[in-house]
């Protein structure tokens, strides 16, 4: 309990000394790494967009909040597994995610003194998110469930931000995000009526993957006495 105090008690006393905003964009493409298609870390096959919402509480973190949507493509025939390959699966789905944690910047990032200021950053915390619900027949034809499902995620991002002038920021990052599902390329289906149509490791989850760029408006009150710490 003491801690907690202690932590909201920092974050009040840096409201009170100054307050900068961020909200902007962001634009990339999404992947998918699971049971289907291409293992590749970072190989976007569909484009991902959103918004992004950040409050610079101190020169070294801020709290951040974003909504996400992103589509991919995991094709068997791309990958570099023969089994995969010889198998010829091919799925689609879209992910809609809300995500909200503490990005954290490796130097001091001032935005209230003149000048540049650049910082490579870590995020991470919780997200939550939608996905189409699928799975592959007997015949190797992927069928769509006619339902969403939900689950949520690890985001594990590292990026790097600099800023352009007075109010914009752009920023490049790449940001993995460990599911607590292994059904994002349809290989693991639940409910005793999929049963027959499962398939792939059933003790490793999915991931999913957003890179790309982002541009954000700065805005808030200067810190008293430049205490933007």
């Amino acid at each position: 309990m003491r801690f907690f105090l202690a932590v909201l008690l920092a974050l009040v006393y840096s409201g009170v000394n100054g307050q900068t905003y961020e909200v902007g964009l962001f634009a990339g493409g999404a992947n998918n790494i699971g049971d289907v298609g291409r293992t590749n870390f970072i190989m976007p096959s569909g484009p991902a967009f959103g918004g992004i919402f950040k409050w610079n509480v101190s020169q070294r973190y801020a709290w951040r909040g974003s909504i996400i949507y992103g589509e991919f493509t995991a094709d068997d025939s791309k990958s570099n597994m023969s089994s995969r390959m010889d198998r010829g699966y091919k799925m689609d789905n879209n992910v809609l995610e809300v995500s909200a944690g503490l990005e954290f910047n490796f130097v001091e990032y001032n935005l209230h003194r003149l000048g540049p200021a650049f910082t490579p950053y870590l995020y991470t915390g919780v997200t939550y998110f939608r996905y189409g619900y699928h799975y592959f027949d007997d015949l190797g034809h992927l069928q769509d469930a006619g339902q969403k499902d939900g689950a949520f995620a690890i985001p594990m991002t590292v990026g790097a931000k600099l800023r352009l002038n007075q109010f914009l920021i752009a920023g490049a990052e790449i940001g993995a995000r460990y599911t607590f599902t292994d059904n994002l390329d349809a290989s693991n289906p639940s409910g005793s009526n999929f049963q027959d149509f499962k398939f792939g490791n059933s003790l490793s989850d999915d991931w999913y993957v957003f890179s790309g760029i982002t541009l954000t408006y700065t805005f808030g009150r200067k810190p008293c006495q430049d205490s933007f710490r």
